[in-house]
């Protein structure tokens, strides 16, 4: 049965002095509590509306508590929040939202990771090195390469909130979302048809009407796959997507 009490609201203003939070909850990254610190910075808007305010013992209790050890990833992060907040403004009990805290990291890790890092990176780096083969300048080529990851990189951290919020403790259903599910497959099928058109099209964009450096650029060319090849399941596709990103951009800023 769920928690959740269908009169409990979260103001406006509250929402959004959480949502920018989220945007920190790296800040005090550590060993010990990898980004605990930056959950209960999130959280600490939300539990001022505890009985007592900022002043109360149940402030106190709930700000310790979520200070402590949570690791996932930074984006989905957003969801946790949520849900957290919506637990302690509802009054469930304090085993319950231990239990998520310990039960959401890996799923919000696992999803985001397959999602971001492996997934969105490299796409939103193949769509700048096609806007840089087209001939965009360096400048709009960064410009298109952060307003497409940031695309969904923003859309995550203000969907989690809501859904977190909405769902509460209830959440893993949430995660368990066909969207989220499937997209990172999807996403490579995209970033495979992208990169194949960004390539050739880059390629042609450094090698121009001449043929000077087109022995040069084969030869690069061979030299990449060999290594892609020898370290194959050793290198990170997103690693891979942003160093060739940048060096075709410092290319053609010195050249």
């Amino acid at each position: 049965m769920s928690s959740r009490n269908p009169e409990t609201t979260l103001p406006w203003r509250v929402r959004a002095a959480i949502l920018l939070r989220l945007f920190a909850i790296q800040g005090a990254w550590n060993y010990e509590t990898m980004m605990g610190n930056g959950v209960a910075f999130a959280l600490e808007p939300a539990l001022r509306l505890l009985p007592g305010g900022h002043r109360g013992e149940p402030f106190r209790q709930a700000m310790t508590r979520h200070s402590g050890y949570f690791n996932a990833h930074p984006y989905l992060a957003a969801v946790a929040v949520g849900a957290l907040a919506r637990a302690e403004l509802d009054g469930v009990p304090v085993s319950q939202i231990e239990r998520f805290r310990v039960a959401a990291p890996g799923p919000l890790g696992s999803v985001g990771d397959r999602l971001v890092w492996a997934g969105w990176l490299p796409f939103s780096s193949c769509v700048a090195l096609l806007a840089f083969g087209l001939g965009l300048s360096p400048g709009g080529v960064v410009l298109v390469f952060l307003g497409t990851f940031n695309l969904l990189h923003l859309g995550l951290r203000i969907w989690g909130l809501n859904a977190g919020w909405s769902q509460g403790l209830d959440v893993a259903a949430t995660l368990a979302n066909p969207v989220l599910r499937q997209a990172p497959a999807y996403v490579a099928r995209a970033t495979a048809l992208v990169a194949g058109m960004a390539l050739p099209v880059a390629a042609h964009g450094i090698i121009g009407p001449g043929r000077v450096l087109l022995g040069g650029v084969l030869a690069s060319v061979a030299t990449g796959a060999l290594i892609v090849t020898l370290l194959h399941g050793r290198l990170e596709g997103w690693r891979l997507a942003t160093l060739a990103l940048a060096a075709f951009v410092l290319f053609s800023m010195v050249r």
